[in-house]
């Protein structure tokens, strides 16, 4: 997923990102430098914005907080191209729609490990924190995740 998010920093032992990385963790979309439009996953040739035709987009840093939207739990295991070792047990994992309150937009991830469904609410801050999509004895694939930071709005 090259070029959707920053490389992870280096882990913190304080602050809100306790136990997980750096606060230079983020999303990377574009602005539109005619209607100010923000896109994620990144667009680097023209405005998605149908009333818009600008062609001029500029990287931008999505907000690391937001609230959630909407969730879900998938308790399938998803069709390839999803990379699962069919030799193991299904883990459930949680689904979050989360709307980044400054650029007017949501953006879909998984729940960080160990976040079930129960422990969600609509409303509620998270925060984004880098997480492991896939890994192999050469290969680790980041990706990110959202972190419940307590309660709703």
């Amino acid at each position: 997923m090259a070029g959707w998010f920053t490389e992870p920093g280096p882990p913190t032992t304080d602050g809100p990102a306790a136990g997980g990385t750096g606060e230079d963790f983020r999303l990377i979309g574009t602005r539109c430098q005619d209607c100010g439009s923000v896109f994620f996953p990144r667009e680097d040739t023209f405005c998605r914005n149908p009333a818009c035709s600008g062609t001029t987009l500029e990287e931008t840093r999505l907000s690391r907080r937001g609230r959630v939207w909407s969730y879900t739990d998938g308790r399938y295991r998803p069709p390839a191209p999803y990379v699962s070792d069919p030799g193991r047990e299904w883990e459930p994992y949680v689904l979050v729609a989360v709307e980044l309150a400054a650029e007017r937009m949501v953006v879909l991830g998984q729940a960080a490990p160990g976040t079930a469904p129960a422990d969600l609410a609509v409303g509620m801050e998270v925060e984004l924190v880098p997480g492991v999509l896939n890994e192999d004895d050469e290969t680790t694939w980041t990706t990110w995740h959202w972190k419940p930071l307590g309660g709703g709005r």
